[in-house]
């Protein structure tokens, strides 16, 4: 069995709760803010430009942009964006968890990054509007008077940043192994059944 799995997820659905029990039923290491630490270090940028680096393709067409204007001297000598230059950084880091060969990532274009790795299971966790508004604001502690724009607001900047990257669909079925939706299972069962999942599998 290869322990080594992705999440993507829609804001609010659980998958990063989901991602972490996953990783303690596995017992292999959880990769989320960890990333961030990491990408720090290797980079130089600040946390908050890493932080937010998601949340700036809320518009695609500035994020577009920004991609195409000169940030310094890149990959081989070529002048790259601040987002290009943090996508190369987070792209080494995630291809050097998948050398490991386990542990459980959180968004950041994992299962595109490690698409060639043979044996990652590839999650993609969704939910009704409803259940990622009462998650978000009775387990995140978020303004219910502004979530359902947060939602909106994070979700376009995942598809935007995700599609960017890799000119691929975020939350398109065929980039993933196993999609559960959120609403009719609870966390911990739905960590069970991607584990079981993982257990069950054909590997190619």
């Amino acid at each position: 069995m290869k322990k080594l799995v992705t999440i993507s997820r829609e804001y609010g659905s659980g998958g990063r709760i989901i991602g972490r029990l996953i990783a303690e039923k596995l017992g292999v290491p959880f990769y989320d803010k960890e990333i961030i630490d990491m990408a720090v270090e290797k980079s130089g940028l600040s946390r908050e430009v890493i932080e937010t680096a998601e949340l700036r393709a809320k518009s695609n067409f500035t994020y577009t942009l920004s991609s195409a204007m000169n940030f310094g001297e890149g990959v081989g000598g070529d002048a790259v964006s601040m987002n290009e230059k943090l996508f190369i950084t987070q792209f080494d880091i995630i291809s050097q968890i998948g050398d490991l060969g386990e542990g459980v990532i959180v968004g950041r274009c994992a299962d595109y990054i490690l698409k060639d790795l043979p044996g990652v299971t590839n999650v993609f966790i969704h939910g009704e509007l409803e259940d990622r508004i009462k998650r978000c604001t009775e387990i995140y502690g978020e303004d219910p008077e502004t979530i359902k724009n947060t939602i909106a607001t994070y979700d376009k900047a995942r598809a935007n940043y995700y599609n960017y990257h890799t000119c691929q669909k975020w939350g398109q079925y065929s980039n993933y192994n196993l999609s559960i939706n959120s609403s009719y299972i609870s966390e911990d069962a739905a960590a069970d059944l991607v584990v079981g999942y993982i257990d069950k599998r054909t590997y190619k």
